[in-house]
């Protein structure tokens, strides 16, 4: 694909999106890991200074819409310690196996989440990457190697790493202690050879990144999808508890997150915008699905919300034809066995790679055949919310 600028529109933190409905900040969690204090500070920034309906992504960030005071609200981020770098803030797309180290999983991804990001501020030439490249870190569990990421490992049962290059195994084999910094490299030669791609997948010729990389394996193997997010009572190796819990299109009100923050444990957000709660006590977290689940949080992996998503729709994006939230919303009551995302425009915003896309017309919904043919080869979809087409 060949764009027309040599920047993206993808907001951060400081470079915001004028949407429909006002300044669009999108905070970036690597690996999606909150503390309870980030999240209060979180949504206290919402409920002061825009929309309390704060919205979780597919890379497992999330973002606040309607936003009248950028400054304001940059600089209470900040003081959370969720804006560490001024100038890398957008290229912090780290997307990882959301229960490693907890539960499943060949290996614990955790240190390698906070190693990268470190390695992504400590490089000023990756600065330069556009805000839709991303990184992905699988801990053999295969369930976030299907997203497609621009740059990814994968771990093996035999202690090695497959190196990914859009969620394809490239057939390079990694020693643990050299993923992170074959990762930047990968990442710095994109950024020299890029010239207007925003993704390895737009380049003529993505096999320049592995040069000095030895091929030791079979290349070309990926990983289906994952659809639904990990949900409900997830027993951890340590014999504390994880809960999952899908929000309804994605959508964390500020009162809910409150409650969330006063459990007090670590908080994950997953690339199926959902969450976890995580290293709770099993008698608190009795105590937690009480109160929780009647705030709108679901607990429950057969709930027909988990085959539901949408774009923000009207009256958030300008281009939108319908309020496709309120359709999507009246069509749970009319459950589907295929995953069904509803979108206002034909840039589809946040398809996932499998499922029905349904675009918003004049007329109601037509599906989407540029969806139906993307989702026969598992291609990656960008990243959801009303931003300018690409």
């Amino acid at each position: 694909m060949t764009r027309t600028r040599d920047q993206d529109a993808c907001p951060g933190a400081l470079t915001v999106h004028q949407a429909a409905d006002g300044a669009l900040v999108r905070i970036r969690l690597p690996g999606g890991v909150i503390t309870a204090a980030q999240m209060t500070a979180l949504a206290e920034a919402a409920e002061q200074f825009g929309s309390p309906a704060m919205e979780l992504t597919s890379r497992g960030n999330i973002q606040i819409r309607a936003v009248t005071d950028t400054g304001a609200a940059a600089s209470a981020l900040a003081e959370a310690g969720l804006l560490p770098s001024a100038t890398h803030e957008r290229a912090r797309n780290i997307v990882a196996s959301p229960l490693s180290g907890r539960a499943g999983g060949v290996v614990d991804i955790r240190p390698l989440v906070t190693e990268l990001d470190r390695a992504i501020q400590a490089d000023p030439a990756l600065a330069g990457l556009p805000g839709r490249f991303w990184f992905s870190l699988d801990d053999g569990r295969g369930d976030v190697s299907g997203i497609d990421a621009d740059a990814g490992v994968h771990a093996l049962d035999d202690g090695t790493w497959a190196l990914l290059l859009a969620g394809r195994d490239t057939g390079v084999r990694l020693d643990a202690a050299d993923v992170v910094q074959t990762l930047t490299q990968i990442a710095r030669r994109f950024v020299e050879i890029r010239g207007k791609s925003w993704r390895i997948t737009e380049l003529a010729d993505h096999t320049r990144l592995l040069d000095g990389l030895a091929v030791s394996a079979p290349a070309g193997a990926t990983w289906p999808p994952t659809m639904k997010p990990p949900v409900g009572w997830i027993e951890q190796r340590d014999s504390r508890v994880a809960l999952g819990a899908a929000l309804p299109l994605g959508i964390l009100q500020a009162r809910a997150a409150h409650f969330l923050a006063a459990i007090e444990t670590p908080l994950v957000i997953t690339p199926w915008r959902s969450l976890l709660v995580c290293d709770v006590p099993e008698g608190t977290a009795d105590t937690a699905l009480r109160v929780l689940a009647p705030l709108g949080l679901v607990f429950d992996e057969n709930s027909p919300w988990l085959g539901i998503s949408a774009c923000t729709g009207s009256p958030g994006c300008a281009k939108s034809a319908a309020d496709v939230r309120a359709d999507a919303t009246r069509a749970v009551d009319d459950p589907s066995e295929v995953h069904r995302h509803f979108v206002g425009c034909e840039r589809a915003c946040g398809s996932p790679p499998v499922g029905e896309v349904l675009i918003a017309t004049a007329d109601g919904y037509r599906p989407s055949a540029r969806a139906r043919e993307e989702q026969k080869d598992s291609s990656a979809r960008e990243e959801q919310i009303g931003l300018p087409p690409p």
